[in-house]
C-alpha cells in the first residue's frame, strides 16, 4: 500500500497552522511536532476536518515558552496531561506532548511523557486515531494498522482491546461512535467482544460523559446499525435500560439527524418515565425541557389547522414545536410536504404578547387582585381562541368582564 500525502490538505497549508508548526520546530527541530488524530483520520477519509490536534516531543512548559517567543497565545489547558492549547489567528490548535499511561483505573490515567512516537501511538485507543502527519503532509503509521483500517472502513483497538477498554471504560461507546461514524459493515469482532466483555464496567463512567459520547453517535449519518448491535449484544441495555423495541427509534432516525429526538425514540413515553431515564443521562435543563415536550399527544399533521400551530406555538414554544412536528412525521413519513410547511409556519410566524394587562383592567374598573388575573386569563384564553387578532381588545376586555359579573 502506497503512503499518501497530506501536504495539500487546507487545514495544512492554512496559514494559522504553519504559524504554530513553525513556532515548534523553532525551539525543538524538525520533527518534533506533528498532526494526530482526526485531522489526518478525516483528511484521509475525505471528511471535513474541524479540529487540528498537534503531537509534540516539547515538554508542556517548553510549548508554552515556543507559543510565546513566536507571539501566539497560549493556555495551559491540561498542563497534568501535557496539553496545551495554541491560538493563532483565532483559531485553536491543541498540542499535547508525547505520552505512555502510567496507571489507569478506567476512568482518568496517570501518564508520563516520552519522545518515542510508537509509544505515543500505542496508548491511543483505535488504529485509525494513531495516524500522524508532519508538516509536509507525510503520513506516519506507527501501529502498521492505521492506513489499512482507513481503507477498509474498520475501527479497531490498539493492541489488546480489552486493555484498552480497562484503562477508560469510555471507550466501549467510542468504539460504537466511531464505528456508527467511520466504520461499514459489522463492526470489528475482536473489539465488539470485548466491549460485550467489560460492558459492567460502563457503570463506572459519570453520566455526563455517558450521555455526551452517546449524543454524538446518535448524530452519525444513519446510526441505526450500530444501535441495532448494541441492543442485541445488551450493550444498550446497560446505558438505557428503560429501552424498549427500536421501532420508533428507526423512524424517527429516518427523518431527522437530531440527536436529541434520536434519543427521545429510544426513551419511554410518560413524563414521569422520560424524567427518570434523561436525568439518568444528567442531560441540560434545555434538553431535559425538549424531551419533556414530546411527552404529549402525537399531532396530527393532516388535521391541524394552522391557527392550532400558532396556539401550539404561543404556550408552548417554537423549539417545542418544531420538535413535536418531527415527531408526527416519525409516525407519518410520507407527509413531509406538510410537516416542511407547518415548520416554516413555526419558523416565521412572529409570536405576539399579549396585548392587555392590569392597567386596561384597572381602566375598566376592576380591583387590583385575583379578578384581575382571572380576567386576564380569561382574555388570553379568548384571544388564542380567535387566532390572535390585532385589534378589539378593549372591547373583548369589557365583554369578558361584563360575563363574570352577570
Amino acid at each position: 500500500m502506497s503512503t499518501p500525502s497530506l501536504a495539500d490538505a487546507p487545514w495544512l497549508t492554512a496559514a494559522a497552522t504553519r504559524k504554530v508548526m513553525a513556532a515548534l520546530e523553532a525551539e525543538g527541530g524538525p520533527d518534533v511536532a506533528r498532526f494526530v488524530g482526526g485531522c489526518v483520520r478525516n483528511s484521509l477519509m475525505g471528511r471535513p476536518v474541524d479540529d487540528v490536534d498537534i503531537a509534540s516531543r516539547l515538554q508542556p512548559q517548553s510549548v508554552m515558552a515556543a507559543l510565546k517567543t513566536a507571539g501566539l497565545k497560549a493556555v495551559p489547558t491540561g498542563l497534568d496531561h501535557g496539553t496545551v492549547t495554541a491560538v493563532a489567528d483565532r483559531q485553536p490548535f491543541e498540542i499535547t506532548t508525547l505520552r505512555r499511561d502510567v496507571t489507569t483505573d478506567g476512568r482518568r490515567a496517570t501518564v508520563a511523557f516520552t519522545t518515542d512516537w510508537a509509544e505515543d501511538a500505542g496508548r491511543r485507543d483505535f488504529h485509525i486515531n494513531a495516524l500522524y502527519t508532519d508538516g509536509e503532509g507525510r503520513v506516519f503509521d506507527p501501529t502498521g494498522h492505521g492506513l489499512a483500517d482507513i481503507a477498509a472502513r474498520r475501527v479497531a483497538f490498539v493492541g489488546d482491546a480489552g486493555r484498552r477498554i480497562r484503562e477508560d471504560r469510555l471507550r466501549i461507546l467510542r468504539f460504537f461512535r466511531f464505528h456508527a461514524w467511520y466504520g461499514a459493515g459489522a463492526p470489528d469482532a475482536d473489539g465488539l467482544a470485548a466491549c460485550v466483555e467489560e460492558a459492567g464496567g460502563l457503570g463506572e463512567l459519570s453520566a455526563e460523559r455517558v450521555s455526551k459520547e452517546l449524543l454524538k453517535l446518535l448524530a452519525a449519518p444513519d446510526p441505526v446499525p450500530t444501535v441495532e448491535v448494541m441492543a442485541r449484544t445488551g450493550i444498550l441495555a446497560h446505558l438505557l435500560p428503560e429501552a424498549g423495541t427500536l421501532e420508533a427509534f428507526r423512524a424517527m432516525a429516518a427523518v431527522t439527524d437530531d440527536p436529541l429526538l434520536r434519543l427521545s425514540s429510544l426513551l419511554p413515553g410518560s413524563a414521569e418515565a422520560l424524567d427518570t431515564a434523561a436525568r439518568g443521562l444528567r442531560l441540560s435543563n434545555r434538553e431535559m425541557a425538549r424531551l419533556q415536550a414530546l411527552t404529549g399527544p402525537v399531532l396530527d399533521l393532516d388535521a391541524l389547522e394552522d391557527r392550532q400551530v400558532r396556539a401550539l406555538v404561543y404556550r408552548e414554544g417554537k423549539q417545542a414545536v418544531k420538535d413535536r412536528l418531527v415527531r408526527a412525521l416519525a409516525q407519518k413519513p410520507g407527509r413531509r410536504g406538510r410537516h416542511d410547511a407547518l415548520t416554516d409556519l413555526v419558523q416565521t410566524w412572529a409570536v405576539p404578547r399579549l396585548p392587555v394587562g392590569g392597567r386596561e383592567v384597572a381602566a375598566l374598573g376592576v380591583s387590583p387582585g385575583p379578578e384581575t388575573g382571572a380576567l386576564l386569563k380569561a382574555f388570553e384564553a379568548s384571544w388564542i381562541a380567535d387566532d390572535f387578532p390585532a385589534t378589539g381588545h378593549v372591547e373583548r376586555l369589557k365583554a369578558l368582564r361584563d360575563q363574570r359579573e352577570d
